[in-house]
């Protein structure tokens, strides 16, 4: 699929779709998402704060996570298990460059 099949207004109502949805389930947490998709909430902020060069890496990150990351992380966010931390490694390792 091109990217020029996909508008921009399609694009971002679909983006503040996946920031709600990530927002309502803290029950998944970084970890997880990264040891199933090799990307989290955090890769979503930073992507975000590259991308409008503007908002520092916390802001960004504030808006993806709906409240400060340090809030979020001490309600939503256990100790990872190493079983976690290696799917996570070897999921990230299936990104490449692209991360």
């Amino acid at each position: 699929m091109s990217d020029t099949i996909l508008t921009d207004a399609a694009a971002a109502t679909a983006f503040r779709r996946l920031v709600t949805h990530l927002q309502q389930r803290t029950d998944v947490e970084n970890i997880d998402l990264m040891g199933l998709a090799g990307f989290c909430r955090n890769c979503l902020a930073d992507w975000v704060a590259e991308a409008d060069g503007g908002l520092t890496k916390d802001q960004a990150r504030e808006l993806i996570h709906g409240m400060p990351f340090a809030e979020w992380k001490s309600r939503y966010q256990g100790e990872a298990t190493p079983q976690q931390i290696a799917r996570m490694k070897e999921s990230v390792a299936k990104n490449a460059d692209s991360h």
